[in-house]
């Protein structure tokens, strides 16, 4: 799970100008707005993954309860149908990774995002990358972040 928006905000307002990556944020306008008043972002990458992939990907996680371990059935499924690898406990799925549930949260995130999504591409700073496997988009996104970001070192190096 992510952090809180207020304490990514909290967070990021403490950052002395580092980079700083903040996958998922903003979600909405407001976020974005809240953002604005900590800092300038460079750079804004978006990934326009088709609806039916987000869909069955997030549909088939499965979850052991008391260890927090997750599953996804197409990707990393247990050994054992249903079961925990290392417990032999049933897995489950939460409710809101049903896919009716899915279907809602991608809706309802798409109509929250459109005007983020807009903002951003009138400043200039979004870059869009579409596909369905990230073995096959990853390498745009990492050339992209490696002519923006210099390279980070480690106390040795300086």
């Amino acid at each position: 799970m992510g952090l809180a928006p207020s304490l990514l905000l909290s967070s990021l307002s403490h950052s002395n100008s580092r980079p700083a990556a903040c996958p998922g944020f903003p979600r909405t306008l407001g976020q974005a707005k809240a953002l604005d008043g900590i800092c300038e972002l460079d750079l804004v990458i978006s990934l326009n993954i088709p609806f039916e992939t987000l869909k069955d990907r997030l549909s088939a996680r499965w979850v052991h309860p008391a260890s927090g371990r997750v599953y996804n059935m197409d990707f990393n499924p247990p050994h054992t149908q249903g079961v925990d690898d290392l417990t032999g406990e049933p897995l489950v799925q939460r409710e809101d990774d049903r896919p009716e549930a899915v279907a809602a949260r991608l809706r309802k995130y798409k109509d929250a995002a459109k005007p983020v999504i807009e903002l951003y591409k009138s400043r200039g700073i979004l870059h869009s990358f579409s596909g369905t496997e990230t073995n096959k988009i990853w390498p745009y996104v990492y050339t992209l972040l490696s002519s923006k970001i210099p390279p980070v070192l480690s106390d040795e190096e300086h």
